[in-house]
């Protein structure tokens, strides 16, 4: 009993100073990062600090990883929503569209391509995880829907990766561009339902 204590407040701690770190990362970038600021932001001291994570550069790779599988959940999560091809693919498109248009997540997308030369395997791994995760869910509704007879595609993969397009241009380019805190002119759930239409013009069989 005292030992699953002390693991779940171990992970605790753990999971206070990742989510500091991410703050002070995406707000100062790797570089002006410093260890004692993560320390002060997770309420511990930077001896505790290092006995979780020996460097910065260990800290940073934890944070990306860590991101991209948190980040992404309520994707992954809108692919086991039910209802017709319009209700599945909706709430897909809707999860996604957020996603993106959320700041924290395009700042994250920023912080790892800018820190691409330094971190070339962390960058790898996080745009292939977040491929995996938001691209598989988009995938799987795609498929189970052309399996159903309510779409009709031959590449699975190429239909959600047009559904997909649709969206990135309204939120993660936009983002990218104009900056993290901007938003669409139009409301994000909008978009999400014009995309929808759209695709469904194209493969649906209703």
């Amino acid at each position: 009993m005292l030992i699953g204590a002390g693991l779940k407040r171990s992970e605790h701690k753990k999971a206070e100073i990742l989510a500091a770190a991410r703050d002070i990362f995406l707000k100062e970038g790797y570089a002006d990062a410093g260890m004692e600021s993560v320390a002060r932001g997770a309420g511990v001291s930077t001896a505790t600090l290092y006995a979780y994570f020996p460097s910065k550069a260990e800290l940073f790779r934890t944070v990306v990883v860590d991101s991209v599988r948190t980040m992404a959940e309520p994707v992954r999560e809108s692919a086991k929503a039910i209802g017709d091809a319009r209700a599945r693919l909706t709430a897909l498109s809707r999860a996604y569209a957020e996603f993106f248009a959320t700041p924290a997540t395009r700042a994250m997308f920023r912080m790892v391509t800018a820190e691409r030369r330094r971190f070339e395997g962390v960058a790898d791994h996080f745009l292939g995880a977040a491929r995996e995760s938001l691209g598989g869910a988009a995938i799987q509704v795609v498929r189970e829907l052309n399996a159903s007879g309510e779409l009709k595609v031959d590449k699975p993969s190429w239909a959600a990766g047009q559904l997909m397009g649709m969206l990135d241009h309204a939120t993660l380019v936009l983002g990218l561009s104009a900056g993290d805190e901007v938003q669409p002119d139009r409301p994000v759930n909008q978009i999400a339902e014009d995309a929808v239409e759209t695709f469904l013009a194209r493969y649906g069989t209703a």
